[in-house]
């Protein structure tokens, strides 16, 4: 069966082919980063009238690339929540509209399972069970996976997120939009030593986060050397983002063995736009070289908001004829451990 999935949770517009008895055809995904970056973050609005312009477009395009039409779908899977309520909106639009008009199957799909399941479109991909670290936006979360659809939450963030620290230490330290990666470009050229930041919750016997303080450290620092960022020399900015950037690693990494440990699983899957970071990468490959456990990343251009990891979920739960109710709509808030599980 070939299922179409949509993507349009926040600031990407992504559109997928997955076959169920093949895989992954092909997918594609338009950026709106040149669009906000001079508002330096995210304009709501403005994502929802991109989303709209660019969905049907990119869609007919994936179609022809790979010499299919919509009447060779059998179903189709789209972000239905959490995101953007408007840019959520954009794509159960089209959704449900071609799945009504070709009377095919549709499934809305959780943009956080989606993320967790993205690492089997990699090669070798993992079984379950496995321990899941989550770092996709807004998200940080520790999971046991236990199969598809049966997750269990070991820990979560109790404030900023670790990818929105990076992008609100971007901020402060005067980055570009978007901040994270252009903290881990400058974190290259630092001295993570020379300023030892704040590793917050790294030893209380748990799976939460905390990185808001490590932000506010940051900020302190800047006005110890200077009155703010725009005083630190370009050398400062470059050492504090490395100090920041191995403070956040050191928390990651300790509290994916912590968890690994914890449950007595032998995999370990990163998932979510950090889990490019190559700092982070390194150290936990070198971590569970050491302990003697498995780590699997989904391909790096998948670690961002796309539409494969929509695709791939959505036809594990038609497979399985786990699709339920699903009317137009979005759900901009909603609980991973609400889902119904897949097998």
């Amino acid at each position: 069966m070939l299922i179409l999935g949509i993507e349009s949770s926040c600031d990407e517009t992504g559109v997928a082919l997955y076959e169920t008895d093949s895989g992954l055809l092909g997918h594609t995904v338009h950026s709106q980063v040149a669009l906000h970056a001079e508002y330096g973050g995210v304009v709501p609005e403005l994502a929802s009238r991109d989303h709209i312009r660019r969905l049907l477009p990119m869609i007919r395009s994936l179609l022809l690339q790979h010499g299919c039409s919509v009447n060779d779908l059998g179903g189709i899977a789209y972000t239905q929540g959490p995101g953007l309520a408007g840019a959520l909106l954009v794509g159960a639009s089209v959704a449900s509209a071609l799945a009504y008009a070709l009377s095919i199957r549709l499934v809305g799909i959780h943009h956080l399972e989606a993320h967790l399941l993205s690492p089997l479109l990699s090669s070798p991909a993992p079984d379950f069970p496995f321990v899941a670290l989550l770092v996709s936006g807004g998200h940080t979360q520790l999971m046991a996976v236990k199969a598809a659809g049966d997750y269990e939450l070991l820990g979560e963030t109790r404030d900023d997120a670790a990818g929105e620290a990076f992008d609100k230490t971007a901020k402060l330290l005067g980055l570009p939009y978007p901040g994270g990666p252009a903290l881990a470009q400058l974190a290259q050229s630092g001295n993570a030593a020379r300023f030892r930041l704040p590793r917050p919750m790294l030893d209380q016997d748990n799976l939460d986060f905390s990185f808001s303080g490590l932000k506010t450290a940051v900020l302190t620092l800047t006005r110890q050397l200077g009155d703010g960022a725009a005083e630190c020399s370009q050398q400062d900015k470059a050492d504090i983002a490395a100090g920041f950037q191995e403070a956040i690693v050191d928390v990651l990494t300790s509290k994916c063995l912590r968890a690994i440990n914890t449950t007595a699983m032998s995999q370990l899957v990163i998932a979510g736009g950090v889990g490019a970071n190559r700092r982070l990468r390194s150290r936990i490959d070198a971590a569970a070289s050491k302990a003697g456990f498995r780590v699997f990343y989904p391909p790096i251009e998948l670690c961002t908001d796309n539409a494969a990891m929509v695709a791939l979920a959505g036809a594990m739960r038609i497979k399985h004829g786990r699709t339920g109710a699903c009317p137009f709509s979005a759900r901009p808030r909603w609980d991973l451990d609400s889902l119904p599980a897949i097998t």
